[in-house]
């Protein structure tokens, strides 16, 4: 049973106000409140085995690593994923896009080869492409969207050339909700035998997703945007690209033999994880995964969709807004404007409400350029999110409205 009151109270930080009025988190684009059992799980490795993994032969250590590993086994489950050896942990998405468009790079990336991107990326999946790009010296083509903030997916076959060496495309959008179509997408791809990238950030907290099913060569996410600690996100990739690919960072855990002749390097996962990782996080996160399937991804998706719908309906009822990812296919984020009133003097009256949503460009400035503006106010709900707070969301824009205009 989806019990939206006994939701609530797993969240600590949702019983309490700001400036006196009960605290509504529309903020969740950005990253995710934490329940208690998570919060337990990373004060239970601090209090009671904290210590180094894969290093130790005593006690705590040999809890602390099977701790890890069982981690590992969660998130291959989580995203059906075919082995633990496929699953590389990374301090987040932005790292683990970075690692792919690193290693990657080094091994398949020539001069006036091309990458191949989307409109609707967040930062974080354009800028390390470009960084290679310019090392390697090959070539960014970007794939458009339409004015309902969709892919023009025609574009799709026309921009893939003999050239093409890798796509990278967002499994959502984090500026404004659009659900791209990314199993079609990676089966144009692999027609030409061209391996896909995923940014899976904003996807993978609100909906079933099954790397085997969508036959994706790497999918990234965060634990934070999932309801786990920051500090620690995943890589996915399949074993026939991360055997082949260099590692990206040198020592620790990734070392097989070293000496000052020649250093060889261990086998997967353990080859792209240098140093010491953010275990705890690895712990946290996998509690998180472990929270969600109590509840439900499909009980999740169905709350979501019915808080985006209410959302948009009561919305627009206000007038004077302009939403942007009008496409019917999103998740429940809501990104749009007060007519003449700046997303930031929105975003400062609504906080004194109690209400937390984001204004600016939200790490997309392309997005923005594409619409020819310079930021959005952004409404992202998720499953612990309620009906009335959305009213309530819709009471501070008209105070916004009453005050600005």
């Amino acid at each position: 049973m989806f019990d939206i009151n006994k939701i609530r109270s797993d969240f600590p930080v949702l019983a309490r106000e700001v400036y006196g009025k009960p605290l509504v988190y529309f903020d969740n684009g950005a990253t995710t409140q934490k329940p208690a059992r998570v919060i337990d799980a990373v004060r239970e490795a601090y209090d009671s085995y904290y210590s180094n993994i894969h290093r130790g032969v005593h006690a705590l250590s040999d809890i602390s690593s099977g701790k890890y590993e069982n981690a590992r086994e969660k998130v291959r489950a989580f995203i059906n994923a075919e082995s633990k050896k496929e699953i590389i942990f990374t301090a987040g998405t932005t790292a683990s896009i970075n690692l792919v468009a690193f290693s990657f790079g080094e091994r398949y990336i020539k001069k006036g080869d091309e990458v191949l991107i989307t409109a609707l990326e967040h930062h974080a999946n354009i800028v390390p492409w470009q960084m290679m790009c310019e090392r390697k010296g090959a070539v960014l083509k970007v794939i458009p969207i339409n004015d309902d903030g969709s892919l023009n997916l025609e574009k799709v076959n026309e921009l893939i050339t003999g050239k093409t060496k890798i796509l990278a495309v967002t499994h959502v959008s984090n500026a404004i909700g659009v659900i791209n179509p990314v199993k079609e997408i990676i089966e144009a791809a692999h027609k030409h035998n061209i391996p896909v990238l995923v940014d899976g950030a904003q996807g993978i907290q609100h909906g079933h997703v099954d790397v085997m099913d969508l036959e994706a060569d790497f999918y990234v996410f965060s634990g934070h945007k999932v309801y786990g600690p920051t500090g620690i996100g995943v890589l996915y990739g399949k074993r026939k690209w991360l055997e082949d690919m260099p590692p990206y960072q040198g020592g620790g855990d990734m070392v097989d033999r070293v000496s000052f002749e020649k250093t060889t390097y261990n086998e997967l996962p353990f080859k792209f994880e240098a140093g010491t990782t953010n275990f705890v996080g690895a712990i946290g996160m996998a509690e998180a995964l472990d929270y969600i399937g109590s509840i439900g991804m499909d009980n999740i998706s169905k709350h979501e969709n019915e808080l985006k719908h209410y959302a948009k309906e009561r919305l627009e009822q206000l007038g004077g807004l302009t939403f942007y990812g009008t496409t019917a296919n999103t998740i429940s984020i809501l990104s749009f404007l007060v007519d003449n009133i700046h997303q930031y003097d929105a975003g400062m009256i609504l906080d004194k409400m109690g209400v937390a949503i984001r204004t600016g460009s939200h790490c997309a400035q392309p997005v923005m350029s594409r619409f020819g503006i310079d930021g959005t106010i952004r409404a992202s709900m998720c499953f612990y999110n309620t009906k009335e707070e959305i009213d309530i969301l819709c009471e501070g824009i008209e105070k916004v409205k009453m005050m600005m205009l």
